[in-house]
């Protein structure tokens, strides 16, 4: 690769890569050297392969909604090189064997690396230490409020049993189950406004969820990784415990805002934990600034615009996002609100430093030759009609942005060139390290 704006953890320099059986072999000026294919880079900047480190990708069991081939054609067409798939199937994802399988269709149907989370629950509770070692396996994940199937763990005993058992880092869905049951009423009835969903899933809905996680955390010292943080009081609480917590944002909440979104988009920006006013938006920000967010992942979370289109509250929570990570967050870096330093540290870096992967997320040698070449300056709409997610759709249709991937390459293979997919799916199961409660990782 000849002549890109490489970034990395100290800056952004010129440089040409090499690639060798899959991984960065040289990084500097390698102009003597000969290549079976070479790629011009002059004009573009090259980062990292990006991590989307939460999505649903619905296969087993939703596969109308959303399956491992459109799901990972969608992250390649995005510049993501890497996903890590959430357990709310169905079935749910909550034993060796189900992961077995999904690890299996991932070879057979991804076109970017993978790795599958396990969903805690109060079955496997006393085995989730020996279920995250398994090959493909991101760790565990928790929902503390409503979700598919069995995967609801409110009960605090079995929070604590859960987070008793294993050592790597644990992924939340913070919200209260009881404060949920006990506010339902207010959207119950007929013609309740999609707004109230925020209304229903308020920020204390959060607040409480995160306090109750985080105390369990220091009693069994088991790190944790709250997902999709909403309000700005969980920002804060989380900088307060950075020792052993570690906070995601998401396009969707840097992005929209209410009221305006509700009004103009309809249940189509119904999400889980719900979009937030321009406060808490600002608070997220903030977070990022601070150093105190660690990650962005996209929570893609597709469903058909007929299920949509369902009057509220019927109508399901979530939206597409994996194609959209980079275009959405390249623009905020062109408007100024964070660089494009920090946003390769969040969906780069960070994934790769929280989840212990050792050879992904940097460009350095020895590393997979992932990679996700952007053009800063090239100017874009996104559609629904470009996105390859079986659901159709997008929350962003129309809008304008600067800033786009335009190729795609996973482990020295170019999938994605000038928003077309290359070749067939080859993806395969990210491999992850153990790490110590900083989140360095110690061995390979």
């Amino acid at each position: 690769m000849r002549g890109g704006q490489c970034v990395t953890p100290s800056g952004v320099v010129r440089a040409d890569i090499g690639i060798r059986a899959q991984r960065i072999a040289d990084i500097g000026d390698l102009a003597g050297a000969q290549a079976a294919e070479e790629i011009d880079a002059r004009h573009l900047h090259v980062l990292p392969g990006v991590i989307d480190s939460q999505v649903h990708f619905r296969e087993p069991g939703l596969e109308h909604k959303e399956d491992l081939h459109t799901g990972s054609a969608g992250a390649a067409l995005g510049g993501v090189t890497a996903f890590f798939e959430m357990p709310n199937t169905k079935p749910s994802t909550e034993t060796a064997s189900d992961l077995a399988d999904k690890v299996q269709r991932g070879r057979e149907k991804s076109y970017v690396d993978f790795a599958f989370f396990i969903g805690a629950s109060a079955a496997n509770a006393d085995r989730l230490g020996e279920l995250e070692q398994e090959p493909g396996c991101s760790g565990v994940k928790i929902f503390m409020g409503s979700s598919t199937g069995s995967l609801l763990v409110d009960d605090p005993e079995v929070l604590a049993r859960v987070l008793k058992n294993g050592r790597r880092r644990v992924s939340v869905h913070c919200e209260d189950e009881a404060r949920l049951r006990e506010r339902r009423s207010l959207v119950e009835g007929e013609n309740v406004p999609v707004s109230a969903h925020a209304e229903w899933r308020d920020v204390d809905t959060a607040v409480i969820a995160t306090k109750h996680l985080l105390r369990v955390a220091r009693q069994t010292g088991r790190r944790v990784h709250v997902l999709h943080v909403t309000t700005a009081p969980e920002a804060e609480l989380l900088a307060d415990h950075k020792d052993i917590a570690t906070m995601e944002v998401t396009p969707q909440h840097l992005t929209l805002s209410a009221p305006e979104c509700y009004e103009r988009l309809g249940s189509y920006a119904q999400m889980n934990p719900p979009i937030r006013g321009a406060e808490h938006q600002a608070a997220l920000w903030r977070a990022i600034d601070r150093g105190v967010a660690d990650v962005i992942g996209s929570d893609h979370a597709p469903h058909t615009q007929k299920e949509k289109a369902r009057s509220y509250p019927q109508s399901p929570s979530g939206m597409p996002g994996v194609q959209t990570l980079v275009p959405l967050m390249l623009d905020h870096v062109n408007a100024g609100r964070l660089s494009l330093i920090r946003l390769v540290d969040l969906v780069c870096h960070g994934p790769g430093r929280l989840w212990g992967i050792p050879n992904k997320g940097r460009l350095a040698v020895g590393y997979d030759a992932d990679l996700t070449l952007v053009d800063l300056a090239a100017e874009r709409t996104i559609t629904s009609d470009k996105m390859a997610t079986r659901s159709g759709w997008t929350p962003f249709d129309g809008r304008k942005v600067t800033g786009w991937p335009v190729r795609t390459v996973v482990r020295g293979n170019t999938v994605m060139v000038d928003d077309s997919l290359i070749g067939e799916p080859g993806g395969a199961p990210v491999r992850f390290g153990e790490v110590g409660l900083s989140g360095e990782t110690r061995s390979e």
